[in-house]
């Protein structure tokens, strides 16, 4: 029974919430729960997920409201595009950037020892991996997967939601 209508619209617009928040959630989980530091690229695959899940949140307010699935949708997708970017990167296919990046707490006594002290994160070296795939890999899977499911359930309700 395929999904259509109003029903394939519901399930685009929670989608199109959930995907962020739970990729949001693992990233921080990874962060503050495993210490998997951020690396400059890793934010720029943050940043459409946090638009993303701001215009989920504003979906679920505006229920009928079609645009704000479709542009989250393409939120989701160019964090997945970048992903792949960054997973060709780490996979050495292509060069990316040549700094390093790190994160200093806000709330360190003495800024200069908490820079230097501070741990380095590699665009190139992908910290974590399962069967040969990084997390920029699963961003890359997960959220293109996402946002392709997205359009087609958008698709399939076309003319049931104005």
């Amino acid at each position: 029974m395929a999904l259509t209508g109003q029903n394939a619209f519901a399930k685009a617009r929670l989608l199109a919430l959930l995907a962020p928040l739970l990729l949001l959630g693992g990233a921080y989980i990874s962060q503050y729960g495993f210490g998997l530091y951020p690396c400059e690229m890793c934010w720029w695959q943050r940043y459409p997920h946090f638009l993303a899940l701001g215009l989920g949140l504003l979906a679920l307010v505006r229920p009928g409201s079609r645009s704000l699935v479709v542009l989250g949708g393409l939120a989701i997708l160019a964090s997945g595009l970048i992903g792949a970017f960054h997973a060709g990167v780490e996979y050495h296919w292509w060069e990316g950037l040549t700094a390093c990046s790190t994160t200093v707490g806000a709330g360190a006594a003495d800024p200069l020892e908490a820079i230097m002290n501070a741990p380095l994160t590699r665009c190139d070296q992908a910290p974590w991996d399962l069967l040969g795939i990084s997390l920029a890999g699963f961003n890359f899977l997960i959220s293109t997967a996402a946002a392709l499911v997205i359009f087609v359930l958008l698709g399939r309700s076309r003319g049931a939601v104005t």
